[in-house]
C-alpha cells in the first residue's frame, strides 16, 4: 500500500506500569484492567506520533463495538473515529468489496476470529454474540428504537440475549460521549443522531 510501517513495543511501558501499580493491586488477580493498561499504553503512542509528525490517527473501532461499549477510554478510543457509525459485518462487506476492485487487505484479517489481542487466545466471542446477530440487535434498539421484546420477537432471538445487548449498550453511553467524532452513514449514528443522559440508577 506504499505505507510507511512502524513496529513499537509496548512490553516496557506496560510492565512499568504494573510496577506502578503493584502496591495498589497487592493480593488482586489480574484482569480487563491489565488489558486495558496495554491498550492505553498504544494510544498514548499513537498521539505522541501524531503531536510530532502533525497526522491524525484513525481510530479502528467500529459502530458495532461502540456499540456495546467493547473498546477502552483513552485506548483505541483515541483519534478520528473514521468507522464509528460502520457496522462490522458492513466493515467485511466493504473489504471485500475494496479486494474485488485491488487486493490490498490481506484475506486473513476476514477469516481470523476478531479479536482484540489483548489476552491470549481472546476472541471478541468470548465477551459477544456473534457480530451476524449483534449488528441485528443493534440496528433494531439503536437506529429503529425497537423494544426488546419486539425485536426477540421479530428476529427470532432468545429474549435473555436481546436483553444483555440492550442492557450494554445502555451502559456504554458514558464512554460513547468521550468518543471522538466519526463520519455519519446511517440514520442514527452515536453522538450526532443518538445521545441520551449518563446518569443511571445503580443496579445491585
Amino acid at each position: 500500500m506504499n505505507i510507511r510501517f512502524e513496529v513499537i513495543p509496548i512490553k516496557g511501558i506496560f510492565e512499568s506500569f504494573r510496577g506502578a501499580l503493584a502496591g495498589v493491586f497487592s493480593a488482586l488477580g489480574e484482569d480487563v484492567t491489565e488489558e486495558n493498561i496495554q491498550a492505553r499504553a498504544r494510544g498514548t503512542l499513537l498521539m505522541a506520533i501524531s503531536n510530532k509528525f502533525g497526522a491524525l490517527v484513525l481510530s479502528t473501532g467500529n459502530k458495532s463495538e461502540l456499540g456495546v461499549g467493547y473498546c477502552t477510554l483513552y485506548g483505541d478510543m483515541v483519534a478520528g473515529a473514521v468507522i464509528s457509525d460502520v457496522p462490522k459485518t458492513l466493515v467485511y462487506r466493504i473489504a471485500e468489496y475494496v479486494n474485488s476492485r485491488s487486493p490490498v487487505i490481506p484475506h486473513s484479517t476476514m477469516t481470523k476470529p476478531p479479536s482484540a489481542e489483548l489476552r491470549p487466545d481472546q476472541k471478541d466471542s468470548d465477551s459477544l454474540p456473534s457480530y451476524d446477530l449483534l449488528d441485528q440487535i443493534l440496528v433494531d434498539y439503536v437506529e429503529d428504537m425497537k423494544p426488546a421484546e419486539k425485536i426477540a420477537e421479530e428476529r427470532k432471538i432468545d429474549p435473555a440475549l436481546v436483553e444483555a445487548v440492550i442492557k450494554m449498550v445502555d451502559r456504554a453511553e458514558y464512554k460513547r460521549q468521550q468518543a471522538a467524532p466519526g463520519l455519519k452513514i446511517s440514520g442514527k449514528a452515536f453522538g450526532v443522531g443518538r445521545r441520551f443522559p449518563i446518569a443511571a440508577r445503580h443496579e445491585i
